[in-house]
Formats: structure tokens, C-alpha cells, sequence
């Protein structure tokens, strides 16, 4: 009873993940400036960061745009510390429609980038490669991104065996910004995420969101 009464009198401090925090934030600041990863805009309701790279391997998407290895692609990644918080027991309508608003506003940020930059104006694909909770789960992320104009195309497989541990690395280290950020979000099968590969063709990108139309979608 005495420690009962002890416990009333003086609760116990929350878990604090600040130090996991900040050591996760200075590590992706640095895997950021490897890769060059960047903002491409200071809009607060941006979900992702952008990099250029190249192409490894030729596609053609079904508006025509053709990619052949080597070609200068633009590359989305997640902006983590944007995204909208994931409700500690799964999606709601409400976080779908903010996340389906933020992606908008996103892609409606890029167009309006890629417009103004004129050394960029070779690029016609973007693209990404999502993580997806599990196989099952990968058709419905691309039946959402084919919303926004995004393709889903397969990979070559095999992958070869540095890629495959890249990945895992990956999940790992997602598995610990998701504990950081949002432990209530953090499933078992986190370890398993496989990547959902999405292009976009840039006169898509330019033709629906230059405007913003979509970017009102969920308000």
C-alpha cells in the first residue's frame, strides 16, 4: 500500500526516445549528404525529398517517355519528419485523406521545381521505389500511387545480393525511426518490407499538377 501511495504522489516519468531520436535524425542528415538528397521546397505539407540519378536499366512507360541506362532520372524519398503521424491503431480516413492531400501538394511542389530549373530539363521520368509493409499490401500502394499517374513496373530479378542487403538495411532502419517517431505503429513484420518500384512521366507530372488541382484532393 505504502508504494502505491508513492506511486500516486510522484508518477513515473514517461519513456523518452529522444536520444534514439536524434541519433537516427544525425545518421539520415549524413546518408542525405552521400546521395545527395534535397528539399526541393519549403512547403511544410511536402512528404518527399528528391535526388537525380541514373537510370539502371531501360523502360518505357505508356505515355511514350523512354529511359535507357544511364539517363538522368529524378528519385523521390520520403520526408519522414513530415508525414503525417500514423494513428497508433492503423490508418483512418482522416490520415488517408492528409497523406492523399500531402502527396498532391507534393507533386504539385515538383512540377513547379523541375519547371524552373532548366538544367534538369532532360529528365523525363520520376520515380521511387516505396516501401510496402508486406507482398500482399504492394498492389494496394500501387493502385494508390496509379492515382496520381504513378506505373508500377517490376524489377529484373533476381536482385543481386548488395542490393538485397541494402534493403534490409533499409527496413532496419525503418523499424527505428518508426520506434522513435511512432513505437505504436512499429509491427513484427517491419523486417519484411519490400519496395513498390513507381514512375511517373514528367509530362504527366506537369500536365495534372502544374495547376494543383490534385494537391485539393482530400480538403
Amino acid at each position: 500500500m505504502a508504494a502505491c501511495d508513492s506511486a500516486q504522489q510522484k508518477p513515473r516519468a514517461p519513456y523518452s526516445r529522444r536520444w534514439l531520436v536524434e541519433a537516427l535524425s544525425a545518421f539520415d542528415v549524413r546518408q542525405r549528404r552521400r546521395q545527395a538528397v534535397f528539399e526541393y521546397t519549403r512547403n511544410p505539407a511536402c512528404v518527399f525529398r528528391l535526388d537525380i540519378t541514373r537510370a539502371a536499366y531501360e523502360l518505357t512507360l505508356r505515355d511514350g517517355a523512354l529511359v535507357r541506362p544511364g539517363d538522368r532520372v529524378a528519385r523521390l524519398h520520403f520526408w519522414n519528419e513530415q508525414i503525417p503521424t500514423l494513428p497508433e491503431d492503423g490508418a483512418t480516413i482522416a490520415w488517408a485523406r492528409r497523406m492523399q492531400r500531402a502527396i498532391g501538394v507534393s507533386l504539385d511542389e515538383l512540377a513547379h521545381y523541375l519547371a524552373g530549373r532548366p538544367d534538369l530539363a532532360d529528365i523525363a521520368v520520376v520515380c521511387g521505389l516505396v516501401p510496402s509493409a508486406t507482398k500482399s499490401q504492394s498492389g494496394q500502394l500501387a493502385r494508390i500511387m496509379a492515382y496520381y499517374g504513378f506505373e508500377t513496373i517490376p524489377e529484373p530479378h533476381p536482385l543481386p545480393l548488395r542490393e538485397r542487403l541494402h534493403r534490409l538495411g533499409e527496413n532496419i532502419l525503418i523499424s527505428f525511426i518508426v520506434l522513435a517517431h511512432n513505437a505504436g505503429a512499429l509491427r513484427p513484420d517491419t523486417l519484411m518490407r519490400v519496395r513498390v518500384p513507381i514512375y511517373l512521366s514528367r509530362r504527366i507530372l506537369e500536365s495534372e499538377f502544374a495547376t494543383g488541382d490534385k494537391a485539393v484532393l482530400g480538403a
